[in-house]
């Protein structure tokens, strides 16, 4: 029997609401990247990472309480989340977060603390590994790398 070779180690992509109107909505904050964009270029860093993505978008919470469910049962190396206006009201995200055992890193476009006071408080912050965020498109490339650097 032919030993299969060995799969890359997985990083799920998880966008929540209104991230599907990235490039138009707001571009004066979030820029002028597309989800899609954005996408291209984490599968490119990955490749050269020797990484395995799966990058999702939903508008609706339960959808990604269940993929990081999801994640856990799949053994994923971690996480990038950028829960989008979740990430300041979604308990049952958190708590999602706090039952696995993987490591989540919380993305966001923007500096949510230089903005409105009620983007101040992260429900995803209080369980997650880290944050990365106020660096544009550019927070997911950096997350990415520190998912990568989880390997060692």
């Amino acid at each position: 029997m032919t030993e299969q070779p060995p799969q890359p180690p997985l990083v799920m992509v998880l966008n929540g609401p209104n991230l599907n109107l990235l490039g138009s909505r707001e571009p004066h904050i979030y820029g002028h990247d597309t989800l899609d964009d954005i996408a291209e270029r984490l599968e490119a860093q990955a490749a050269a990472l020797g990484l395995a993505l799966d990058i999702r978008q939903s508008n609706h919470e339960g959808h990604i309480v269940d993929w990081l469910h999801e994640a856990g049962a799949r053994g994923a190396l971690a996480v990038l989340l950028n829960a989008g206006a979740l990430t300041h009201t979604s308990i049952a995200i958190h708590d999602a977060i706090k039952g696995i055992s993987v490591p989540v890193i919380e993305v966001h476009l923007s500096n949510p603390h230089a903005r409105e006071e009620f983007r101040h408080t992260s429900f995803v912050a209080r369980a997650a590994k880290g944050t990365i965020s106020g660096f544009g498109a550019r927070s997911y490339t950096l997350a990415l790398d520190a998912a990568g650097a989880l390997r060692q």
